[in-house]
């Protein structure tokens, strides 16, 4: 069996008492490692708190293993039961979906283990889950590419009046421009977009694509670390968020459409200028 297990958000013991049950019982144990990261990392240290609790070795699956390499994982659950973790739910990145296309193609059994996912677990800012359109993802910019694509999904749920949780790039393990030249891979450093930089980027396309979807003084929402007890969650017009320091990954960014009187309410809290004054008061 091919156990697909969320570790939902936070640290090691997020994960369900199902799933750890399903990770103890297994004789393989792969952590998938590249579409996103718990709260203490991925590095030698991180494995090593997973391998403490679950009692089980941990193996690192990067993207080069999940994506080039998977029929050695798939084989191995042909006869053994193999755990293949992935932070928040199995289903909140679709390679995952795809390789369980390729389990059952080659007839491996499968099951999945549910966890809490930035895309459910975005509602702590009081917006309603409900009222979300399509999801987008923001890379990272370059001198040579710069693609906006998601600028006409986020006009679409403007229109609409819906919200749109903006998903930010991370980039572990990413081979450089100058290794790939040379045929022999070296990794860039671990890369993880802040709200910062992707409010920068959303202005640019905006200045660029003059659609008047979204500007400056728009009101949107940061969320950073959601699910994990120093969660930071800032609502606040676009300029204004550019100053905020929202710490440590992962962030993401939550464009609003129309709001509910309820919603408008639940913001409040989350403004600004009132999270400002609770960190005077707790410093």
């Amino acid at each position: 069996m091919l156990y697909f297990v969320g570790l939902g958000l936070g640290d090691e013991h997020d994960i369900t008492l199902r799933g750890l049950q399903v990770v103890r019982a297994c004789s393989a144990v792969y952590l998938e490692a590249y579409t996103s990261l718990l709260c203490f990392g991925i590095d030698s240290s991180a494995i090593s708190t997973l391998e403490k609790l679950y009692g089980r070795p941990v193996t690192l699956a990067d993207r080069e293993t999940v994506e080039q390499n998977a029929d050695k994982i798939l084989e191995e659950a042909k006869s053994n039961d193999v755990a293949f973790l992935v932070v928040g739910d199995p289903f909140g990145a679709t390679t995952h979906s795809d390789l369980l296309v390729r389990a059952w193609s080659m007839g491996v059994k499968v099951q999945v283990i549910h966890n809490a996912s930035i895309m459910n677990a975005v509602g702590a800012c009081g917006l309603q889950l409900y009222r979300f359109g399509e999801a987008i993802s923001i890379p990272f910019f370059t001198e040579t590419w710069r693609p906006d694509s998601f600028y006409d999904k986020i006009k679409s749920n403007r229109l609409l009046g819906l919200h749109t949780l903006c998903l930010l790039d991370i980039r572990v393990k990413e081979p450089t421009l100058e290794s790939l030249c040379r045929g022999k891979k070296e990794y860039e450093p671990p890369k993880f977009m802040t709200v910062n930089t992707a409010l920068e980027q959303l202005l640019e396309v905006e200045e660029i694509r003059k659609g008047s979807v979204y500007n400056s003084d728009t009101i949107c929402v940061g969320l950073a670390r959601i699910g994990n007890s120093t969660q930071k969650i800032v609502a606040g017009k676009m300029k204004d968020l550019l100053a905020v320091d929202f710490g440590p990954p992962l962030h993401s960014i939550v464009i609003p459409g129309s709001l509910h009187p309820v919603e408008e309410e639940m913001l409040a809290f989350f403004s600004i200028e009132r999270t400002e004054d609770t960190e005077i008061a707790q410093t």
